[in-house]
């Protein structure tokens, strides 16, 4: 017997913390009836559905994508858009961890194994992901110390890893910025917090991964020596 959560996302239908939503949202059945506590268990041999999805078991596969403009990082949207899974050529149900706003571009890890997707989102794991930011007017030296001793958004203090000024001219600043949280829209509102919009925002690196050698929408498969390095990120 195991935790329901922890065989959905094996399954790879989606990370352990959506699939604790699921959940307690009603959307889980084991062996027709529905289940929403979290910590009940049921065994591999059941049959487990997920909003309405009968769970089976994939080989387990890694892609690191450029994400363009304009794509959402999901697997599906309503209003008939693009999606991040409609990029890559695999028929195993692939779904992003995290995720980079439609406008955001840059690196985005796809999978099916929910078990990695728990780890490199978990917050006490503390990945850290690295942004280039181009921000609307110059970036302050003031403002340069003020964000590396941390500030407040939305009521919580947020500290940078690191902070540098990669460019800057008359009008505009390039900022590279390494954080390890991942609220939404945290890079754009530690910006905004500051006084500053965010013009264009990429991701270059997640851990130690990066996008060099990927144009825009392209992507690769990780290799078994990235994968496990990805598993031992996490905390003991």
């Amino acid at each position: 017997m195991e935790r329901l959560q922890k065989i959905i996302a094996e399954s790879g239908y989606t990370s352990r913390r959506k699939a604790e939503e699921l959940i307690t949202s009603n959307k889980v059945k084991v062996n027709g009836i529905v289940v929403n506590e979290l910590g009940s268990k049921a065994s591999y041999e059941d049959d487990i559905f997920v909003e309405g999805k009968k769970i089976s078991f994939e080989p387990k596969v890694y892609f690191l994508l450029n994400k363009p403009r304009n794509v959402i990082s999901s697997t599906s949207d309503k209003e008939g858009r693009k999606v991040v899974t409609d990029l890559i050529n695999t028929k195993l149900s692939v779904y992003p961890i995290g995720r980079l706003d439609y406008d955001t571009t840059g690196l985005l890890i796809l999978t099916n194994d929910g078990e990695l997707a728990n780890i490199l989102m978990h917050p006490k794991n503390g990945v850290e992901k690295t942004y280039l930011a181009k921000l609307d007017k110059v970036f302050t030296m003031a403002d340069y110390f003020q964000l590396k001793k941390g500030i407040l958004v939305d009521d919580i203090l947020t500290k940078p890893t690191r902070v540098k000024i990669k460019t800057k001219d008359k009008e505009t600043s390039f900022v590279e910025i390494t954080i390890s949280e991942g609220r939404n829209h945290i890079v754009k509102n530690i910006f905004n917090a500051l006084g500053y919009d965010v013009q264009k925002l990429t991701r270059t690196k997640y851990a130690f991964l990066t996008i060099n050698g990927l144009n825009s929408g392209e992507y690769r498969s990780l290799n078994n020596a990235e994968v496990a390095a990805l598993y031992n990120l996490k905390q003991k």
